[in-house]
């Protein structure tokens, strides 16, 4: 947990916060959804739907890992960009599934 952004752009980050709090309410949704039992093939889209919208969250901070984070470790060279390298494959396998 002690590791942080190399740089993070505010208005990205301003972006994913709105997103994930517009996620968080179709969380909320989704769970009065099921408390009121509704048609499970609607419930089943708007689970594709936060899926989708996760996916775009992730999406951008693998965009800013790679323009911030990865580069400035390849740049530097050595161990640490070895271990960039092995953490961004790591990344790719994990987060393809």
């Amino acid at each position: 947990m002690g590791r942080k952004a190399v740089a993070v752009d505010p208005d990205t980050k301003a972006r994913n916060l709105k997103r994930l709090r517009r996620i968080e309410g179709q969380i909320r949704g989704l769970q009065k959804m099921v408390e009121e039992d509704r048609y499970c093939a609607d419930i089943l889209t708007q689970i594709s739907s936060a899926h989708e919208a996760l996916r775009a969250v992730g999406r951008e901070l693998m965009r800013n890992h790679l323009k911030h984070c990865a580069a400035t470790a390849i740049a530097a060279g050595g161990e640490t960009r070895d271990a960039m390298y092995d953490e961004l494959v790591d990344m790719m396998y994990k987060h393809s599934r």
